[in-house]
Parts: C-alpha cells; structure tokens; sequence
C-alpha cells in the first residue's frame, strides 16, 4: 500500500517535466497554433485521394465521439472507478451506434487545462481525421442515458455546430448558463477551425483567465466570480460576435444532448414504467450531465455521495438497456449485481449447440 501511494504521488507531482514553460502576457494574444487557411479544400482533395476513408457511410456522416480526463490519478480513488464507468458507457452507445470513439488523457496545451483542454484536443483530431464529418465532444461526467436514441445528424447538414442552448437565454437574457458545451457537436471544416481561433483567447491558465472572468461575470446575467471558463466564452463570443457565427450554430433543445442531472436521476424508474428508450427527450433523456459534481476530487457544488449515487444509477439506467437484450439486469439501480430476468437460451439458432451451450 505504502509502495502504490508512493507511486502515485510521484505521478501527480509531474516531477520528471522538465520543459521550459512560456508564460502568456495579458497583452499578447493566445493561439491554438499556426493558422490553418483554405480547409475546406485541403480536406476534400485528401478524401479524393483516399477513397478508402469516406467522410459518409451508407448516406450518414461519420463522427467521432471525443472524451478524456485528467493524465494523473484521481484525489480520491472512487473517482477513477467512476472515470471507468463512464468511459465504458461511451463505448456502449458508440458500438450500438457505428460510432468512433477517443479518449484522451493528455494535455496537448498546457495553458489550455482544465475545462479548456478540449479545445486543443479537438482541433488536433480534425486535422489528423480528415476522414470525420462530425467531431463530438463530450465532457466525463456525462453519461448516455437513452442508449438507442439516434442524433437526428442530417437535420444539421446546413450547420457547423450543434449545442444544447436556448436563443431567448442567449440574446435575450444573455444568461450565462444558455448553452451548455459539456456535449456538442463540431463540423470538421475551416469554420470551425476559424471559431476555436476566435474561442480560445481567454482561456490560458493564469494571468489571462483570471482577468477574463470579469468581462465574463461583467457581462452575462448570473455568473458567479470564477475564472474564465469555455462555456462562458462560447456564449460571449456568440453574444457579441452574433453576425458573424450564429448563422451556422444550431440551438438544440428538442431532445438533451444536455441534461442536467438533478430533476432527472430520481425519475429513472418513472421513465422505465411511462415510456421506451429512444425518445431522448424529457420522457427519456438522452444524456444526463453531472455538472457540479466532482467525483475526482476538489470542491463540487454538491456533496459526494449524493453525485456517486446519482452517477451509479445513471449508469445502471442506461446499462440495463442492453443488458435487457442478453436477458439481465442490474438487481437495483444502486446495485452493480445483476440477475437473470429470462431464459434467453432458447433463441439459440446453432442446432449443434444445446441449452448449455455445449457442442454436441
């Protein structure tokens, strides 16, 4: 035991990172790297080129569902069960879905950490996976929740981006929580290139964050004082930027690929006897998104039992949805036990294999 805290505190001390860290002025203004001009065209001559990586399958985009956590283990050590359980939760929907799926643990820019680190790491994967349509962020503290609702995809052909938001909170009451970018959707295009340009700039650690929250808290209705963050700054730069990005940002709210947890966890056994997975609304939400827990460690806004229950049955609701198909199910949505809820045993096809599963 001595020897694996000892271990783990030499990873999270990060003592062998010698690199010469610049430290970014307020005055200078951030980039996410060299500029990157003319996409569009560079991307379609590519998939010209390499007809054996399509950017459509059968008529659908392909996409790629992108997530990560911290490089260094958790403070406290459930957080890292939890990590696991979320990833396998991802991994499930993608399967069921033909989707691709990474995870990251890196910080490929360390100005760039914490909620800021996926900015980078998306821009990194659409210019190495030409072949992707569709870039899918999605934060680790949100789970799947309706495992066989499909995104409506082609209903965006006309749209870069896709994020649960609504237009009255964005413009009219420039609301700070009118969007929510812990689940959204990027198009691999010079556009979105050109937006996480415009996105990033408020987002180095120290000096820069720390004075871009008050034009931040200054200007969206109920903010609190903390550093600036990446939702915040997407809002503002729409807000502010509204003739130049909203024409191709697509407000969605007609299903949760946000929703936000407390209100929907304890209505799990609600849904299951009303209504079907499928329907990824408020009948059956599509995602539901922890924020304000904080099961790694540090300070949530919530206490930690009440975000590790609420977790675990998250995802035993969403587990039991394919654990039906196999004739199982979690004995509880507390419970990691499962119990036999049929015999699917008689829909072996194989006539040489008996109820056993033995070869005869």
């Amino acid at each position: 035991m001595e020897e694996t805290n000892r271990i783990i505190a030499e990873i999270r001390s990060d003592g062998n990172d010698n690199d010469n860290e610049s430290v970014i002025s307020s005055n200078d203004t951030y980039t996410l790297g060299p500029k990157i001009l003319n996409w569009d065209g560079s991307r379609q001559k590519w998939l010209q080129e390499h007809r054996g990586f399509p950017s459509h399958v059968n008529g659908r985009p392909r996409i790629l569902l992108v997530t990560g956590s911290q490089p260094s283990p958790c403070n406290n050590p459930i957080g890292d069960h939890y990590l696991l359980k979320s990833i396998k939760n991802k991994i499930d929907y993608c399967r069921v879905h033909n989707i691709e799926i990474v995870y990251n643990m890196a910080h490929l820019d360390k100005e760039l950490a914490g909620y800021w680190t996926k900015l980078p790491l998306i821009r990194a994967l659409m210019l190495s996976h030409p072949e992707v349509e569709w870039m899918w962020w999605m934060d680790s503290d949100a789970f799947f929740t309706d495992m066989f609702f499909e995104i409506p995809i082609l209903k965006y052909d006309r749209y870069n981006m896709v994020v649960h938001g609504y237009p009255s909170l964005l413009f009219k009451e420039k609301s700070w929580i009118a969007l929510n970018t812990g689940s959204f959707l990027l198009r691999n295009c010079q556009w979105s290139l050109n937006l996480l340009d415009s996105w990033a700039p408020m987002g180095p650690k120290g000096r820069v964050r720390d004075e871009g929250w008050k034009i931040l808290t200054a200007k969206l209705k109920g903010r609190p004082a903390f550093e600036a963050d990446d939702q915040s700054a997407l809002i503002y730069l729409l807000i502010s930027r509204k003739h130049e990005w909203m024409d191709k940002v697509f407000l969605e709210n007609s299903y949760y690929l946000h929703g936000y947890w407390v209100g929907l966890v304890d209505r799990y056994e609600e849904y299951i006897e009303r209504n079907h997975p499928g329907l990824g609304d408020e009948r059956w939400p599509f995602v539901t998104h922890f924020v304000g827990c904080k099961p790694c460690g540090g300070y949530g806004d919530y206490s930690l039992d009440r975000c590790l229950q609420s977790m675990e049955r998250a995802f035993n609701f969403a587990d039991n949805q394919l654990l039906k198909s196999y004739g199982f199910s979690h004995r509880g949505l507390l419970s990691p036990n499962v119990k036999r809820i049929r015999n699917e045993t008689r829909l072996l096809k194989h006539k040489n294999f008996n109820a056993q599963g033995q070869c005869v």
